[in-house]
């Protein structure tokens, strides 16, 4: 590796490659024209569905189409030509984090966007992008759902089909080293930060004209599947993280439930109460005014808003007589993004330390012999071939944040 002195690397001098890194944040992407919605849906049906519901694939294409009539239903007809904010705020999202990021390290850190299921973004197309500008150490950083492998495992498994895809025939890999941001559901700064924003809400709109033993709290979560084909589902982080803020606000708001907003998919049973069952209860307890906070999900999309205005509709419709209000994601706010950017600190120090790897993949089997002539390869060279490259701790930090242990 050359390092370059800092004497006379100005900012603006391109650095070598093994001392840049390519942070990679990951979402979902929202559809924002109706052509695109039955394309959509399939990739969704693809990468989700297929992790827990009892569906052969030959179904997606034409029920992508079907759900895509729904869509469009709901989103021109029922909510007058919906756009979703989703991809804005994602990009904002972006730009703030690499500005911090940027702060810190300079030039030798930039920040790209994949989305799961809209072009241009899909991770494909991004690591084709990552690639071709040189970078050699990469970041992968899923930032929209709060749990684990609907969410976070599917940005993994994109990512190294897009890096199957960008190998080079022959030669080592383009990419030396990797690291994972796992969930961040226990991270104390973002647990204060969804706490005081409720306190903050019913301070202003709700104290004068409410008791805090009549103010219910909902705090949402993403929806998940209880039986999932053996996948951590992500209940666990979610679960967790839903005390952590619940034991911010109960001494002061006692009423206060878990909502899960689930996709009520038939034959699926799907983690309870749901939001709307979470409402009726804290009425049925005496709750005069709910605060919806999503606290599962970092950016806003078609759940927490048509979603979540569905549920509040319906409700006002049977009790006109409680208040609600309807919170947004965390999105943009300035302390999101200076801690999502601190979260990334030590895994970019890590990746600009390390000596990269060169991981070749077509020759796992020689690579091995070569290695390995002690004669424990049991002719299995692959495992060992590749395995000195866990020094990149993708392996890892994936199990372990995720909680699959």
């Amino acid at each position: 590796m050359v390092a370059i002195s800092r004497e006379h690397a100005s900012k603006s001098d391109s650095f070598q490659s093994s001392e840049r890194v390519a942070v990679l944040l990951m979402g979902y992407g929202e559809v924002e024209s109706y052509e695109d919605f039955a394309n959509y849906n399939e990739q969704a049906l693809n990468l989700l569905t297929a992790k827990f519901a009892p569906v052969p694939t030959w179904i997606y294409p034409p029920l992508a189409k079907l759900l895509a009539v729904f869509d469009l239903h709901e989103w021109s007809h029922q909510h007058d030509n919906f756009i979703s904010p989703h991809n804005a705020i994602f990009e904002q999202q972006r730009a703030g984090i690499e500005q911090q990021l940027q702060a810190k390290w300079g030039d030798r850190v930039q920040v790209f966007k994949a989305f799961n299921f809209c072009a241009p973004f899909l991770p494909e197309q991004v690591i084709a992008e990552i690639k071709s500008q040189g970078f050699s150490k990469l970041l992968i950083y899923p930032l929209l759902v709060v749990d684990s492998i609907f969410t976070s495992g599917i940005a993994v498994e994109q990512v190294n089909d897009a890096l199957s895809k960008t190998a080079d025939s022959g030669s080592d890999h383009w990419l030396q080293s990797t690291r994972y941001i796992p969930s961040f559901y226990d991270r104390a700064d973002y647990i204060d930060l969804l706490a005081t924003l409720v306190e903050e809400k019913i301070r202003n709109d709700l104290a004068v004209a409410h008791l805090p033993s009549q103010t219910g709290i909902v705090l949402m979560n993403h929806g998940c599947p209880h039986k999932a084909k053996g996948f951590t589902s992500g209940i666990d982080e979610s679960q967790k993280l839903y005390d952590a803020v619940r034991e911010r606000l109960i001494y002061k708001y006692p009423l206060i439930s878990i909502g899960w907003l689930n996709h009520d998919t038939p034959l699926i049973e799907w983690t309870q109460p749901n939001v709307t069952l979470a409402a009726k209860n804290l009425i049925d307890l005496g709750a005069t005014a709910l605060v919806f906070m999503p606290i599962g999900f970092a950016t806003e999309n078609h759940e927490t808003l048509l979603d979540v205005d569905h549920i509040i509709h319906h409700l006002h419709h049977k009790r006109p007589d409680v208040t609600y209000v309807q919170m947004p994601c965390v999105n943009n706010h300035p302390e999101f993004l200076q801690m999502a950017a601190g979260w990334a600190n030590s895994l970019i120090a890590d990746l600009l330390e390390a000596e990269g790897v060169a991981v070749n993949q077509h020759a796992a089997q020689l690579e091995s012999a070569h290695h390995h002539d002690s004669g424990h390869h049991h002719g299995n060279g692959h495992h060992h071939g590749n395995g000195h490259h866990h020094g990149n701790g993708h392996h890892h930090s994936h199990h372990h944040g995720n909680g699959h242990h």
